[in-house]
């Protein structure tokens, strides 16, 4: 039976079962976000990406991790909380997915 009134809309995604479902495409995230300093033992700078809800974050040893689908909301509670790193620790690492962007060069750094 069809839908009555409003727009209906269908999507169909072919998955291979051998290999499961596609993987996000995410090429447009990987353009550069410009980070600035922050204030904090743990984190050396943050970036944000409004358009694509990306969060980058590089961490004291140089480490930068991108997390996606981070709310506006998030990042202005991560710039004003009194431990940055907690935050990250608390709600974006357990709470969206990430990719490890960079290591530092130096063999020393953790």
């Amino acid at each position: 039976m069809a839908p009555t009134g409003g727009n209906a809309l269908s999507v169909v995604v072919a998955v291979d079962l051998d290999r499961g479902p596609p993987a996000p495409r995410r090429s447009s995230v990987m353009d550069d976000i410009r980070r600035w300093p922050v204030s904090s033992s743990a984190l050396r700078s943050v970036g944000y990406e409004p358009r694509s809800r990306t969060l980058e974050v590089e961490f004291a040893s140089g480490q930068i991790y991108r997390y996606f689908d981070v709310d506006q909301l998030d990042v202005d509670a991560l710039l004003v909380a009194d431990s940055m790193g907690a935050y990250v620790n608390e709600e974006i690492k357990p709470h969206h997915d990430y990719v490890h962007v960079t290591a530092p060069d130096s063999h020393d750094s953790p």
